[in-house]
């Protein structure tokens, strides 16, 4: 007899195989949302994004796009792919766009040049014909400071919320934080000293076709109701299953 499907899981492919035509919200300002889901202008402004978004507040590393695009006054890609890695380190030093802007300046150039130079300077190319999930990732993992956590992310959000169509979605993994590890752990999927990697390979046998599937639905459930302390389960989405191993 089949296992019943985790209420996580059923929450996560209802959200999934519901249309929603709602812009993703990356930050509070809604132009910026705007100008990151253009991927049809710029797509490159979503991956760059992406590069950035690691050892600082997402909501800040998904700024730097935007804010570059003030500065220079335009974010075509062939404007971007003009200027010299000393110039985007200025910009960074100058404008304290990151946290550690002498490193992040140099793998904002470079993820500027890959583009310009592997892709045409079309950053669409990387998710467009339909490709394999595992191809997505592997193309995200080429770039210069990325790993495997932003390269499924990026994977992930284009599947999840961007609707990008892929031929399969089996390799892309559920993203570990702090909020989807406490959501794990009190549902009684994992022991509270669970790796990075029990966390990855539990998602991969709840839901094997797509284990990132579930990886918005933790993270919301982590950050709107099951708090560190005094969480409210009496409004979580999945309290009628979740074992409170708090």
């Amino acid at each position: 007899m089949k296992n019943k499907m985790p209420l996580i899981v059923e929450l996560a492919k209802k959200r999934f195989d519901t249309i929603d035509s709602q812009i993703v919200h990356f930050v509070q300002d809604e132009d910026t949302n705007r100008f990151l889901n253009d991927l049809q202008n710029y797509p490159h402004a979503f991956v760059l994004s992406c590069l950035m978004d690691r050892q600082i507040k997402a909501e800040i590393a998904w700024l730097i796009p935007s804010k570059i695009k003030a500065i220079l006054g335009s974010f075509d890609i062939n404007d971007l792919a003009a200027l010299k890695a000393a110039e985007y380190q200025k910009m960074f030093l100058q404008q304290k766009l990151h946290r550690f802007n002498d490193i992040m300046s140099d793998i904002f150039y470079c993820g500027v040049q890959d583009i310009y130079n592997k892709y045409g300077g079309d950053a669409s190319k990387i998710w467009s014909d339909k490709p394999s999930s595992s191809t997505v990732v592997y193309r995200f993992l080429e770039f210069k400071g990325s790993g495997i956590k932003i390269a499924t992310m990026a994977a992930n959000i284009l599947a999840r919320q961007f609707r990008i169509e892929f031929s399969d979605y089996y390799s892309i993994d559920i993203s570990p934080d702090v909020h989807i590890k406490r959501v794990m752990t009190r549902m009684g999927f994992v022991p509270k000293e669970a790796s990075n990697e029990m966390i990855i390979y539990k998602a991969r046998e709840l839901y094997p076709e797509f284990p990132g599937i579930i990886d918005f639905s933790c993270w919301e459930i982590g950050r709107e109701w099951c708090h560190p302390t005094k969480p409210e389960c009496e409004k979580c989405l999945v309290n009628s299953e979740c074992k409170k191993i708090i």
